[in-house]
């Protein structure tokens, strides 16, 4: 299968970025290299860090990205790690775009998708891991998924769903995206399914978060890649759910704050000093073009933080 991604917010994201022709920037999710092309073609004697821990992505990224670029496979929450081992101490702008790829939701291989009944439970982005899908749903405790499914999921019969998954893996596992799809829609009442939402896209993005802890360091990994921003630099991050959206817009409203005692301290002992400014208070969404030709651009949000 090509590999076929449409980056979403590309013109904005890359814009907010504010190309320097001599700056060195990373693109922490290439994916399909969209991103990346388009930093690229400001460039005229900078370099671009692109980095996915999809080696299928990578792989199209290198018949796609032409000039002064590295390609590197690895999880972007190793950025300090991967910029040492660069010997670049500081750079110019950084991008995340914490979406998953079109490539691997239209994938059946990936097991993605719960619109591909015959595919494995896989989901994993980075095919070397361990940990899949099918084996958290026929492996975790009833309470462990119950916990993930409604915190995850932000499913509201995460406990029903749990309890019938439990029920099916004892008469037989659960392989396919199929099987896991009869056991949601058995445990969904049929009145309380919003109109145009399938009701398995919940469960299925808890089960997608929890394989890949997507959740897991992204805080970590902000504090990392402003540390890494020269003054002036840019970190731009895209999100897709309001549990990943939530840390961004509160690590960054930290990173733009002098005080973070709490308000009853008569004064400040934190010594918390802020570290730049936000773009732009809201964040920046896609056009109702961009959301009308690509449905999966809707619940992005556009998020950038400037180092002073």
């Amino acid at each position: 299968m090509i590999y076929q991604h449409k980056s979403v917010l590309l013109e904005e994201s890359v814009e907010a970025l504010n190309i320097q022709p001599n700056g060195i920037y990373v693109d922490c999710t290439a994916g399909g290299g969209g991103h990346s092309a388009k930093i690229l073609e400001k460039i005229q004697g900078g370099m671009l860090i692109a980095i996915d821990k999809d080696a299928d992505a990578l792989s199209a990224c290198s018949q796609r990205l032409k000039g002064n670029v590295k390609l590197i496979h690895s999880d972007f929450k190793r950025l300090g790690e991967i910029l040492d081992e660069l010997n670049i101490d500081k750079v110019d702008g950084i991008l995340a775009d914490l979406g998953v790829s079109s490539y691997q939701i239209d994938n059946p291989e990936r097991g993605f998708s719960y619109m591909t009944s015959d595919a494995p439970l896989d989901m994993r982005m980075d095919a070397s891991q361990q940990l899949t899908a099918k084996e958290v749903v026929n492996c975790y405790s009833e309470g462990e998924l119950l916990r993930l499914i409604r915190e995850y999921g932000e499913e509201k019969f995460a406990k029903s769903i749990a309890r019938n998954i439990i029920a099916q893996r004892q008469k037989q596992p659960i392989e396919t995206c199929g099987q896991l799809v009869e056991v949601i829609e058995m445990s969904v009442p049929h009145c309380s399914r919003k109109k145009g939402s399938h009701p398995a896209k919940r469960t299925f993005q808890a089960l997608r978060i929890e394989v890949n802890k997507e959740l897991d360091g992204i805080d970590d990994f902000l504090e990392q890649a402003v540390e890494r921003l020269k003054p002036n630099g840019r970190l731009a991050v895209i999100t897709f759910h309001s549990l990943e959206d939530r840390i961004v817009k509160q690590s960054f409203v930290d990173f733009a704050t002098d005080c973070v005692c709490p308000p009853s301290f008569p004064k400040c002992v934190c010594n918390h000093r802020a570290k730049g400014v936000l773009l732009s208070k809201k964040p920046i969404e896609p056009s109702a073009f961009e959301q009308q030709e690509n449905s999966r651009s809707q619940s992005a949000k556009l998020r950038v933080f400037v180092r002073k």
